[in-house]
């Protein structure tokens, strides 16, 4: 009954900006780190953004920082993805990850969603 749900995901065009979702259930979601991941094809599945579990903390990729904006509504059990200024180079499938530190680690995926920027 665990579930990581990605929407948001399409064709734009360079220059412009895409809105990530990640809706999660069956698990306490305030106990996780939420991670983003995406993964070109022939590429390595990169870490694009980490938020801490209160949303005090973010840590970026290079590739990406100063452009994209993670961000969590420990409420709503969501975690978000701000990307602007978009380049062919972020064209990934993009994934949501939670990761539990404590005791025990829980790693737990969404099925992704595929983002193409493209003119």
């Amino acid at each position: 009954q665990v579930q990581l749900v990605e929407s948001g995901g399409g064709l734009v065009q360079p220059g412009g900006s895409l809105r990530l979702s990640c809706a999660a259930s069956g698990f306490t979601f305030s106990a996780y780190i939420m991670r983003w991941y995406r993964q070109a094809p022939g590429k390595e599945r990169e870490l694009v953004a980490l938020i801490m579990h209160t949303g005090d903390s973010t840590n970026y990729a290079d590739s990406v920082k100063g452009r994209f904006t993670i961000s969590r509504d420990n409420g709503k059990n969501t975690v978000s993805l701000q990307m602007t200024s978009l380049t062919p180079e972020d064209t990934a499938m993009y994934y949501c990850n939670a990761f539990y530190v404590v005791g025990t680690k829980r790693n737990y995926w969404g099925q992704g969603t595929q983002v193409t920027v493209s003119s």
